[in-house]
């Protein structure tokens, strides 16, 4: 009999209910407590599903149950179908409103200009009821916001062990630096170098941030300095403007431009920064259940080309 048949006609609701909540709670024991169940009965359930499925949808471990691959995909229609059953009932209710779900993500500038914008249209496509509220900080202040509770989840960089006390990281991509300029910019007529770009107008970001830090190794090792005419803003979009529009080189992270490059908006100087690039990464707090749209908006995280 044809495996799928027999998966649509042997699942049931509690399959899935039993699903999410492990995958929102992080543990079966914390899971089976959320849904007044024993945790064999929990894992009975479980494993059924996973019998079904003709797969393992959690690794369990001492660290509790972390979905696989097979499960984060899951996990999205698994929601969707729950999500359709409650807009259902609540179709029988119409005077009852109920208010949407808020997501708090923190990111960082470069982050919210290049990959984010993607990363929201897909997770809305199966999260429609979900507000999302964006804050786009320094990596420090993020990291803060997200202990102090004001976020559930941060795109930020690896930073020094005692800032992450207390949170999980999950490796996204390595952040390079670039120098670009607008296509039509008199610095591409001839042969480019590091000195010959820095006799134009520089935007660059503050001292104490993380590609100030790479653009200066990069200054340093190659015995040039920055112009007079300098232009330092942590206001992304305004140093593109000044790119885009005016004779301004940017000294910018590489995933803030992947659009423009790919437009040809702007072009890259042949000029390669120091080292393999920032850790970017996702950001959460340790050991915190998180909310299914927060589950729902990581795994879609993961999925994206970053």
């Amino acid at each position: 009999m044809d495996k799928n048949y027999l998966f649509n006609q042997r699942i049931r609701l509690r399959h899935l209910h039993t699903f999410v909540a492990v995958a929102q709670q992080g543990s079966l024991g914390r899971a089976a407590e959320k849904l007044s169940l024993s945790q064999p009965a929990l894992s009975k359930t479980l494993n059924e599903l996973e019998a079904l499925a003709g797969t393992r949808l959690f690794e369990r471990g001492r660290l509790g149950a972390q979905l696989t691959t097979m499960g984060e995909q899951f996990l999205t229609h698994a929601v969707r179908i729950l999500d359709a059953l409650n807009h259902a009932g609540q179709s029988f209710s119409p005077a009852i409103r109920q208010e949407p779900a808020t997501l708090s993500v923190g990111v960082l500038t470069t982050v919210a200009l290049g990959i984010l914008p993607a990363i929201l249209q897909r997770f809305h496509q199966q999260q429609p009821q979900t507000r999302v509220q964006v804050a786009t900080l320094h990596n420090n202040v993020l990291l803060a916001g997200l202990k102090a509770g004001e976020f559930d989840v941060c795109i930020g960089r690896m930073a020094a062990p005692d800032m992450m006390t207390g949170l999980s990281y999950e490796l996204l991509f390595l952040e390079s630096l670039q120098l670009v300029v607008r296509p039509e910019h008199p610095l591409l007529s001839d042969n480019v170098t590091l000195s010959r770009a820095l006799s134009f107008p520089v935007v660059i970001s503050p001292e104490g941030t993380a590609p100030r830090r790479i653009a200066n190794a990069l200054l340093q090792e190659q015995g040039c300095q920055l112009p007079a005419s300098l232009v330092e803003t942590s206001a992304t979009s305004l140093a593109r403007q000044l790119a885009l529009r005016y004779d301004y080189v940017w000294f910018v992270p590489s995933g803030a431009i992947k659009d423009d490059l790919l437009h040809q908006s702007l072009t890259a100087l042949p000029i390669t920064s120091l080292g393999s690039g920032e850790p970017v990464g996702m950001i959460t707090r340790t050991g915190e259940p998180l909310s299914i749209s927060a589950e729902v908006l990581m795994a879609t995280i993961r999925k994206s080309p970053c």
